[in-house]
């Protein structure tokens, strides 16, 4: 009984060694094996009238078939068919990772790629019209204290100008701010940040909205 008991347990434990030893080498679970990652918004200039919004829906259902192969996500758009501009908003490791999702999918590059870190994002309301704004401060010039704090103050008095601010991103290498909201019109935003912080938009972008 004794030795049939250790014969058991020998060829127990010899199923266990050879499982072990079967694990593929190729496994890697260490943590920095992997890559972080971190949200993106790319631009798109592609010219006055030269694109459509249907097109850029088309271009960016392409995108979603490819990026799972570079490990991008793409979560929204935003699109101003007058000037032209497109801005892609994406989760990836590396901005290279983007633009080779851009090439295999569609072919259309970006102009520009920032690496972007976001305020906290607030809910569309109704149909009021969706603009982008932007802001370029020059490059080490803003942090995101800065537009946090900014940011405040815009939301203390927007209701009295009617809009309604959705979210922004900065890119604080670059020193560019991008930032979405709700209005009647772009005067509307203008006179918000005259009022609350004095930080102008370079430019304001109406905007259509896809994801």
């Amino acid at each position: 009984m004794k030795i049939f008991f250790v014969r058991t347990l020998f060829f127990f434990f010899s199923i266990i060694s050879f499982d072990l030893s079967a694990q593929p080498d190729s496994i890697d679970t260490r943590n920095n094996s992997v890559k972080a990652k971190h949200l993106f918004i790319d631009v798109h200039q592609i010219g006055p009238g030269k694109v459509k919004y249907n097109a850029v829906v088309e271009a960016h259902a392409k995108d979603l078939e490819t990026e799972g192969k570079y490990n991008v996500e793409f979560i929204k758009y935003w699109v101003n068919e007058k000037k032209g501009l497109v801005f892609c908003l994406s989760s990836s490791s590396d901005s290279e990772s983007i633009q080779k999702t851009h090439a295999e999918a569609h072919g259309l590059l970006a102009n520009y790629i920032y690496e972007v870190t976001p305020g906290i994002e607030a809910a569309l309301r109704g149909r009021k019209n969706l603009f982008l704004e932007v802001h370029y401060f020059g490059a080490g010039k803003v942090t995101t204290k800065d537009i946090a704090a900014a940011h405040k103050k815009d939301l203390d008095v927007q209701r009295k100008h009617g809009v309604h601010t959705i979210n922004y991103w900065v890119d604080e290498k670059e020193g560019v701010v991008i930032c979405l909201s709700q209005a009647k019109n772009s005067n509307a935003i203008i006179q918000m940040h005259k009022e609350a912080d004095r930080i102008l938009p370079t430019y304001v972008l109406k905007v259509k909205q896809g994801q």
